[in-house]
């Protein structure tokens, strides 16, 4: 079974953004050195204690400093931007990390409405265009420049030799069939979404079309897992991420993910209390082999091709650890 990364870029207490980053191309090196399949670095704009704005950018220095695993966006936010831009950004990134880039795109805002609206004139309208939007993009990634297509003879250069892989994020049955039209990979955002992501995979398998000879439908499941030595050690270090999901709640995330510590002292109302159960229901806690089983179990529950792994600590030790546990455990 493939395992991968996804990285949000949070900030822990105490921490500088420049650090919080720093420490998303040290967890690319290590996920490389546990043989993981891919690591990904997500988008968002203006939430406090999240560090990346721009994939893009991360993905560059990430790329720099690895040699092996496979890159990308999760996701590039396409209603953000026109398709010939990023386009431009994804083949500069396939030029220089061949056959290591991986293009993946969601619709989400990722962020504030204040923060929408100063990346973006009409949102809501390109999210409604989204359909075109993909087609466009992907007639540039797959250099169909010299088709009769309306979007143009031009070019989005450069054109490297193997171009990224596009992948559609989602939680949706929409998001899903749009992937399965365009003849792309799926990732299904499991540990964001109460809907039943095993159906809406099988309608994604059950309509996919392929684009090229001998491609075949590809389904990522995204979960949220922290894997500690112990049982007792993995619930401790997931309070730090449950109370900080409080915390942003109520406006109060500013001063980053808490330690241990800071997260045992934070007082919890019963409502918070029977929340963050609920909330551990979303999230694999455990040790080694408790969360191999469960990833198994999820694994075969959604058919899925790969698990996708995001992990958020106060500690950057813990967080690694937490991965490399897990690679060990599959024998990565």
């Amino acid at each position: 079974m493939k395992l991968s990364i996804l990285d949000q870029s949070p900030i822990s207490s105490n921490q500088t953004a420049q650090e919080a980053l720093y420490n998303s191309v040290n967890l690319a090196q290590a996920g490389e050195s546990f043989r993981y399949t891919r690591y990904w670095i997500a988008e968002h704009h203006d939430l406090s204690g999240l560090a990346c704005p721009a994939p893009e950018v991360m993905l560059g220095l990430i790329g720099a400093n690895t040699k092996t695993i496979r890159i990308g966006s999760g996701a590039t936010l396409l209603p953000h931007y026109k398709p010939y831009k990023v386009a431009e950004v994804f083949n500069t990134l396939a030029t220089l990390f061949p056959n290591r880039i991986d293009l993946g795109i969601g619709r989400a805002p990722g962020g504030s409405a204040e923060a929408t609206n100063a990346l973006s004139d009409n949102f809501l309208q390109k999210v409604f265009n989204m359909p075109n939007a993909v087609k466009e993009l992907l007639s540039y990634i797959y250099d169909e420049s010299t088709s009769s297509h309306h979007f143009g003879k031009v070019k989005a250069s450069p054109l490297p030799r193997n171009p990224a892989v596009p992948w559609l994020l989602g939680t949706s049955l929409k998001s899903a069939l749009l992937a399965a039209e365009n003849g792309m990979a799926y990732a299904f955002g499991q540990f964001m979404s109460d809907k039943d992501g095993v159906d809406i995979i099988k309608q994604y398998r059950d309509s996919f079309q392929p684009k090229k000879k001998g491609q075949k439908s590809e389904v990522i499941l995204t979960v949220s897992a922290i894997c500690a030595d112990t049982t007792e050690e993995a619930v401790e270090i997931a309070q730090s991420m449950l109370v900080w999901s409080f915390q942003r709640k109520n406006g109060d995330s500013n001063r980053g993910i808490p330690t241990i510590e800071e997260a045992k002292a934070y007082n919890l109302n019963e409502k918070e209390k029977d929340s963050l159960e609920q909330k551990k229901k979303h999230v694999i806690i455990g040790n080694p082999t408790e969360v191999k089983q469960k990833l198994l179990e999820l694994h075969k529950t959604y058919q899925a091709d790969e698990i996708m792994i995001v992990t958020i600590t106060h500690s950057q030790v813990d967080k690694i650890r937490s991965y490399e546990l897990i690679a060990k455990e599959f024998g990565l």
